[in-house]
């Protein structure tokens, strides 16, 4: 018994050596960043910024696999079924890091036991966006409107669980509306039938639609945010349109697969926290409508976990499954 005991401390003793020799020498080859959306996107155009500031930081290559589909589940579960050694990543969302699992009644990862926050990237609010000739100039004519019986308003959103599509559903829980919803594979579809008039609104991360509004190719009805963004002062807040604390906001985080050594955990945390602290950064993040994020991964973890507590009971009245 005793000489079993001593060659079972001895093996844990040389995988805790082993491990601590992997992060001291982390990382020596190349580090891939999951994207679990489509090239394009917001979360792609973010995850390649990052990437670029990664890997002359460590000067290693940093690859973008994006992985879409399934509300980003599919990119998700590739990350979370990685081997945990610091050389793969997921650069998510809100959905595939926390509410999907309140929407998709079969998944095969738990983004809260089988992921670990590394760090908040930032947080783009949700805009209420409209095609420029829509008959609505505000949001609380679009509400009047879409609120009579024989109106028949089509909106665009992301994707299936994306927040854009919560946003929705809670607002015509919240306006005792229905829309015609169509669903998109990312904002750029969105945005092409909007200008083409095929499409009366989108709800959407505001990242990819400021460019277009301050070109006068879209009108924004509102932002689902505290505050006006600085870069659209004269868009309202849904709050000021009505529909008092109405917020939401897609955040972007870097997760890694359950497992990562501390060590790992904070280095790439400090990463975060200090791309997010560049000049360069800041300047992308103003023009996309970005608001910066950081912090611990204690503190990414607690804010998931109120995420999910915010989002939940939406979630069950609009009655959004998959």
């Amino acid at each position: 018994m005793k000489i079993f005991t001593k060659t079972a401390l001895a093996i844990a003793a040389c995988a805790l050596f082993a491990g601590q020799a992997q992060a001291q020498n982390w990382p020596d080859k190349a580090v891939t960043l999951v994207v679990p959306f489509t090239a394009g996107t917001t979360s792609d155009v973010i995850a390649r910024s990052f990437g670029d500031y990664l890997a002359a930081k460590i000067g290693k290559p940093v690859v973008i696999d994006n992985k879409g589909g399934a509300g980003g589940n599919i990119g998700g579960a590739a990350a979370a079924k990685a081997a945990p050694d610091g050389y793969t990543f997921l650069f998510s969302t809100t959905g595939p890091a926390a509410t999907n699992k309140l929407m998709y009644k079969e998944m095969s990862f738990d983004p809260q036991k089988d992921l670990a926050p590394m760090g908040l990237i930032g947080k783009s609010p949700i805009i209420i966006a409209a095609r420029p000739n829509l008959p609505a100039a505000t949001m609380q004519e679009f509400i009047a409107a879409a609120k009579k019986p024989d109106a028949n308003f089509s909106v665009g959103y992301p994707g299936n669980g994306t927040l854009g599509h919560v946003t929705g559903a809670l607002l015509q829980v919240t306006i005792g509306a229905k829309f015609a919803e169509t669903q998109h594979r990312g904002s750029a579809s969105i945005i092409n039938d909007l200008m083409g008039g095929h499409l009366d609104l989108g709800m959407d991360s505001m990242a990819a639609y400021v460019p277009q509004v301050e070109a006068g190719k879209l009108k924004a009805l509102a932002v689902a945010s505290a505050k006006r963004w600085p870069k659209l002062p004269n868009v309202p807040t849904v709050s000021e349109s009505g529909i008092p604390g109405f917020e939401a906001s897609v955040w972007y985080a870097v997760l890694a697969p359950k497992g990562v050594s501390d060590d790992i955990t904070q280095k790439m945390n400090g990463y975060v926290n200090a791309y997010i602290a560049e000049e360069k950064t800041r300047t992308l993040f103003t023009e996309l409508g970005i608001e910066t994020g950081g912090g611990t991964p204690a503190e990414l973890t607690a804010f998931i976990e109120a995420e999910l507590k915010k989002w939940a009971p939406v979630i069950k009245a609009a009655g959004i499954q998959f």
